[in-house]
């Protein structure tokens, strides 16, 4: 039997046409569908043909709901990469500013927060 494996992570997002380009340009990544979603708010799939995040916006002057403090309920999004360096030479050029760089067993890694404070994580054990 095969090993379960996440396919999709669904992300609430004050712009998800912002956060789609976003990670467009640091990945190559493509929209995969896009389309009305729950509360009549708007969802865009963006990701390769397998895996993709969900990146959901509540209609226009509806609060998506209050903020949550670091860590709760989701610490970061981690990402595996081949080219650690490139990617954040590409996400430093999308305007976001990395930290926490660290490298220690099994890989390197550095994080970012997005235009709406959502952590994530890049990680290459190249």
């Amino acid at each position: 039997m095969r090993s379960p494996f996440i396919e999709h992570v669904n992300i609430s997002v004050s712009d998800n046409r912002r956060s789609a380009a976003l990670f467009q340009q640091i990945f190559g990544w493509h929209i995969r569908w896009q389309g009305p979603a729950r509360d009549n708010g708007h969802s865009i799939h963006v990701g390769d043909d397998q895996y993709y995040l969900a990146l959901y916006t509540p209609p226009a002057g509806t609060a998506s709901g209050a903020p949550f403090a670091k860590g709760v309920p989701l610490n970061h999004v981690g990402f595996v990469v081949d080219d650690l360096d490139a990617i954040e030479q590409r996400v430093r050029a999308a305007g976001l500013t990395p930290f926490g760089h660290e490298d220690y067993a099994p890989g390197r890694r550095f994080y970012a927060f997005d235009g709406d404070g959502i952590e994530f994580e890049f990680i290459s054990y190249a």
